[in-house]
């Protein structure tokens, strides 16, 4: 066995050591991970912050102390350069590839860790502030028309954002031959590698298919089957989406992330069953889709619109 091992060739943090340094641990924990390479580097660099935090310490040697030590610097603040607080969401995405590694680590079968000291660190209650994070019909017109302003490119980002409702990061790793048609050839299928690369089917809506073959002929030459729709960055989507709602005068805070949010909502006000919109959006559970349905009902007839029914003829 050894000598059939001595043969193979493997890459270096997988060669039999007596000790791993914590560069290999994090290198073979992220080549384990089956995420996107958004994700994967967000994790690397949490786990970068964290290392610098504990200094000299091994990761091995880190108990829940340390640990939740960062976490409280985190919230109040101690560790930004402008000493700002940060919310509870955030502090989860810092403390998530942490729980994450350290579970992975310390699996009988893997052996890094002696133990998980993540286990008792608890992370604040995150508020759900999303539920209002839409756009109403006419907001999204005017955002439409502004994109269109800026270039059709910005255009068609747009309405590919609220008609499919997918995430800024599956967008911008869309390519040519991720679209497919049905057995029947009667409608386009665009195929979306989401959150943990999973894999599921968005219908798109012929309008948008025929504006992005539209698109795709206003380049020099013709597009290749691994060629990108949007060669660009989640940044520069995310710039591109400000530009336009800055321009065209509007309060809220629109974000490419809000034309998510949008295109649950109207999906559901238009009838879209929750099954549907969580298939369509990618969510895991089913609880996640639901957090729409409150937006739903309060744009919907509410409990004091059946009282006024009662007294429309008397006052």
């Amino acid at each position: 066995m050894q000598t059939l091992l001595a043969q193979i060739h493997l890459p270096e943090q997988w060669k039999p050591t007596e000790k791993y340094t914590d560069e290999q641990i994090v290198n073979m924990f992220l080549t384990t991970c089956s995420r996107s390479p958004y994700t994967m580097r967000n994790y690397r660099n949490a786990i970068a912050k964290f290392r610098r935090f504990i200094g000299d310490k091994s990761l091995q040697d880190v108990t829940w102390r340390e640990i939740e030590v960062y976490k409280i610097g985190l919230l109040e603040g101690l560790l930004s350069h402008a000493n700002k607080p940060q919310a509870p969401a955030t502090v989860a995405i810092h403390i998530a590839p942490l729980r994450s590694l350290y579970k992975w680590g310390s699996d009988p079968n893997i052996g890094m860790f002696k133990h998980n000291p993540t286990t008792c660190i608890r992370i604040p209650k995150i508020p759900v502030n999303s539920k209002n994070h839409y756009l109403t019909k006419a907001e999204v017109l005017r955002l439409f028309e502004q994109l269109k302003q800026q270039g059709l490119r910005d255009y068609v980002i747009g309405v590919t954002l609220v008609l499919l409702g997918i995430r800024v990061s599956e967008l911008v790793s869309i390519q040519w031959n991720h679209f497919h048609t049905d057995p029947e050839g009667a409608s386009m299928w665009l195929t979306i590698r989401g959150k943990g690369d999973k894999e599921r089917e968005v219908k798109v809506p012929h309008m948008l298919w025929t504006l992005l073959q539209a698109y795709d002929a206003t380049k020099p030459g013709p597009s290749g089957p691994e060629d990108k729709l949007f060669p660009l960055s989640v940044r520069i989507v995310e710039k591109i989406i400000k530009k336009a709602r800055e321009q065209c005068g509007m309060e809220k805070k629109a974000t490419p992330h809000w034309l998510r949010h949008t295109n649950a909502t109207l999906a559901l006000l238009r009838g879209a069953s929750l099954q549907q919109v969580q298939e369509s959006l990618g969510h895991t559970h089913i609880n996640t889709t639901q957090r729409y349905l409150h937006t739903v009902q309060q744009i919907k007839k509410a409990a004091p619109d059946y009282v006024e029914d009662c007294f429309k003829d008397s006052l």
